[in-house]
């Protein structure tokens, strides 16, 4: 069973980036997606990105396209999450989660294993 954690949030002002971290430990392969996720105070949970440990494909919400990279090293151990211009509605707990099939996929449920968030918090 795989285990992740997440960590780098924080409180930014608009404009501002942060670069958020998944580590994952445990039973992992390469077959493996790993996705973001944030959830926002009464809002339903948002896809962010993903990446594919198999073919590194990665895909995006629109909400964060051209404003995020999704990456992840080599030896498949951690994924981050680097977020540049942010604006206030970003603010939220930030979560990454695991796949076990190749391709990225912004559907939550499809993802059966998932850490317990960062807070990225960001100020006008």
């Amino acid at each position: 069973q795989v285990q992740l954690v997440e960590s780098g949030g924080g409180s930014v002002q608009a404009g501002g980036s942060l670069r958020l971290s998944c580590a994952a430990s445990g039973r992992t392969f390469a077959t493996y997606t790993v996705g973001w996720f944030r959830r926002a105070p009464g809002k339903d949970r948002e896809f962010v990105a993903a990446i594919s440990w198999s073919n590194y494909d990665t895909t995006y919400a629109d909400s964060v396209k051209g404003r995020s990279t999704i990456s992840t090293n080599n030896a498949k151990t951690m994924v981050y999450l680097q977020m540049d211009r942010l604006k206030p509605e970003d603010t939220a707990v930030y979560l990454c989660a695991v796949a076990q099939f190749r391709e990225p996929d912004p559907d939550p449920s499809k993802y059966d294993v998932w850490g317990q968030g960062t807070q990225v918090t960001v100020s006008s």
